[in-house]
């Protein structure tokens, strides 16, 4: 049975549909976007490697009027009216930004390079801001048409140069002059559609266009970027039930799976429909592979979001459950006091989980972001090279090597950078350290605050052959631990399992905040 041709390096609308690569059919959702008329001004934020770029090629052949590569689309049976207008598109992701010197020279060569496709006017002496409003002049007065302009990672300068705010304010500023221009000839526009992972709501384009629309958390608009499950079905069918045999999966464990692994996201608040990273999927697909693994998470994770956790928040935050956000924690406003939930959830860590009444529940979306950021969470908690310890000390206990385990989770513990102001540390940060240790080794299933009939078990561990229950004291003792696992049945559940159950007991100084007592049994 041939798969589907799967694109895994091109996410070019035109060369994927000359090319007969799968195209997850959007355009009854741009549909509407497109026809509103000359009040159509658009942003939306998303991750990193979320389908932006396509959805933006999709858009620039759209409004070129090449009709014949939508040809089956959902679009072509619509009143769309196919007329070719003066197109103004930029992608700001590579511009550099080390340097204010660095930035002003990549941003020039980008505009030049982009205005150079549209056939519109450069400058070199003047402006950036003002070469912009020269070439949509241009554009208009030499094709009688409104332009059409198109910006992809608006907020990429800014972002890469967010670990020094002086630059980043610089840059701003810079970008700012460009985008009033946007405002300054709304007349001569007849579309703009601009992507970005962050909102920076105090550049100008949000602050000076006051008939911009923010799709980002619409309802309408929740699937416009990544695959339902549905969509995900009726676009692969041919290469998931041939990756399923594969990997010597049943077809329903491994959609199953499959959604364990890349589909999480939820976008909108009022639209509780999930998708999956459409990058994931591409490389998943197209490379076939026995196991899952991560793969945007490679590309894009943004570095600069581990650089906004505090001491405090490091062991003290729950990123599975993240409760009482407003939307507004969610948005950038001042650089020099942004908030780390606010560069999770925007670079892709967090995604929403639960809306009511306006409050938010935001929670990991899946597994490959799990362990990605519970690997940099692992390298900030200690002072160690984070993957070769990690996976030490996972892999002794994986092997039931508990004296290893065991010495490595003391030094661990020991060596700690990171901890809360308080003068002693609560039961929760332990076990937090210990369950981001765990889930970013890939090693194991784990589960915190594992609920049983009497109670919660602190951390169950799970891989193929073994299952590892873990109670957690502090001030305590090891062996008081051990007896609560028993006295509460909380390795019952695993008994008939097939694989072998050890319990395990660990005390903690609180006011040391060492490991001062382990033990551990065979379930009996």
């Amino acid at each position: 049975m041939e798969e589907e041709k799967i694109a895994q390096g091109t996410y070019d609308f035109r060369v994927m549909r000359e090319d007969g690569y799968r195209y997850v059919d959007k355009t009854a959702l741009l549909y509407p976007l497109v026809t509103r008329g000359r009040d159509s001004f658009f942003f939306i934020s998303r991750p990193r490697r979320f389908g932006k770029s396509l959805m933006l090629s999709t858009l620039e052949c759209l409004f070129r009027g090449e009709r014949e590569l939508f040809k089956g689309l959902a679009i072509d049976q619509m009143d769309y009216d196919w007329e070719s207008y003066p197109i103004l598109q930029f992608s700001f992701a590579g511009i550099k930004s080390k340097t204010i010197e660095a930035f002003e020279e990549d941003f020039k060569t980008c505009l030049e390079d982009a205005f150079t496709v549209a056939k519109a006017p450069w400058n070199p002496d003047i402006s950036p801001g003002a070469n912009f409003r020269r070439a949509i002049r241009a554009l208009v007065k030499d094709t009688g048409k409104p332009v059409v302009i198109l910006i992809d990672e608006y907020d990429a300068p800014v972002g890469h140069a967010l670990a020094d705010i002086k630059l980043a304010s610089a840059i701003r500023q810079e970008l700012s002059d460009f985008y009033i221009q946007i405002k300054n000839n709304v007349g001569a526009i007849r579309f703009m559609m601009m992507t970005g992972v962050t909102r920076f709501t105090q550049l100008s384009v949000f602050s000076a266009l006051n008939n911009l629309t923010d799709l980002t958390m619409d309802e309408r608009y929740a699937t416009l970027l990544g695959y339902t499950d549905e969509e995900l079905g009726a676009n692969f069918s041919k290469t998931l039930h041939r990756h399923a045999e594969v990997m010597g999966l049943s077809y329903e464990d491994y959609r199953e799976k499959l959604r364990w692994w890349y589909n999480g996201y939820r976008f909108s608040p009022d639209c509780e429909e999930k998708v999956y990273n459409p990058f994931a999927i591409g490389q998943t697909l197209g490379a076939l592979k026995r196991r899952f693994i991560g793969t945007w998470i490679s590309t894009g994770q943004t570095s600069t979001v581990i650089n906004y956790f505090t001491n405090n928040q490091l062991v003290e935050q729950d990123y599975e459950n993240v409760e009482d956000i407003s939307e507004e924690d969610l948005n950038v406003c001042g650089l020099e006091n942004i908030r780390p939930i606010a560069m999770l959830y925007q670079g892709g860590y967090l995604t929403i989980k639960d809306c009511q009444d306006g409050v938010f529940t935001l929670g990991i979306p899946d597994e490959e972001v799990r362990r990605a950021l519970n690997s940099q969470l692992v390298q900030k908690f200690a002072e160690k090279n984070g993957d070769q310890y990690r996976n030490a000390t996972c892999r002794a206990l994986k092997q039931a090597d508990f004296a290893t385990f065991f010495g490595n989770l003391s030094d661990l513990y020991a060596h700690l950078t990171y901890g809360p102001k308080e003068e002693r540390v609560q039961e929760f940060s332990f076990q937090r350290i210990l369950y981001v240790l765990l889930t970013s080794s890939g090693f194991f299933r784990v589960t915190a605050e594992d609920r049983q009939s009497h109670g919660r078990a602190d951390l169950v561990a799970e891989t193929p052959e073994r299952v590892f229950v873990f109670e957690l004291k502090v001030d305590g003792t090891p062996q008081e631990a051990l007896a609560q696992i028993k006295e509460k049945g909380y390795a019952e559940p695993y008994r008939h399992s097939g694989k072998e159950v050890h319990l395990i007991g660990l005390s903690f100084d609180g006011e040391t905040r060492r490991l001062t007592g382990t033990a551990t049994e065979p379930l009996e």
